[in-house]
């Protein structure tokens, strides 16, 4: 088995980090993945639609991989993490921790009233850019990119938030 180490240098990334298992599906889910290959189905049945949100969102978060494996029903695709471990290496500004500690925070309303917001601002596949939705929003950048790191179906593309490909 091959070790890789997600290292995690941008403070915005502790998001991430913190939801990938911030309930107990997710975190079970996590765990399987972590010595196994899952197919959809049987995360389904196993942990529902909350497990199959919640390995989408590792998907989002890039921390597992995919490979398709010959299963009952012919070619299934099966999902494990990518990484054994994780190191945290970062600095950051006390206000910026405070921002990500709020954003890793936020009740599920309050996320999806921000990501409502945001999601009317985008006007194209492109996105918008980072500075206008925290203008428009009145948060800091660094709130903002937690929420976006938080979000499913959000992500940061160089400059610009923009829709996760296929939602």
């Amino acid at each position: 088995m091959v070790s890789r180490i997600k290292v995690v240098n941008d403070v915005g990334e502790l998001v991430s980090i913190f939801h990938a298992a911030d309930s107990d599906t997710k975190r079970r889910l996590l765990l399987d993945l972590s010595t196994s290959w899952i197919t959809m189905p049987v995360i389904e049945q196993k942990y529902g639609n909350e497990g199959k949100r919640g390995l989408l969102y590792l998907d989002k978060i890039k921390l597992i991989e995919s490979q398709w494996m010959t299963g009952e029903k012919g070619p299934e695709k099966a999902y494990h993490t990518y990484y054994t471990s994780v190191q945290i290496n970062l600095l950051g500004t006390m206000s910026e921790l405070a921002d990500i500690i709020y954003a890793t925070a936020l009740t599920e309303n309050q996320l999806l009233d921000y990501e409502s917001k945001i999601q009317k601002m985008i006007t194209d596949s492109e996105g918008v850019f980072l500075g206008d939705v925290a203008e428009s929003l009145d948060v800091s950048q660094a709130l903002l990119r937690g929420i976006v790191k938080r979000s499913n179906f959000l992500q940061i593309k160089g400059y610009k938030i923009a829709m996760v490909n296929g939602v």
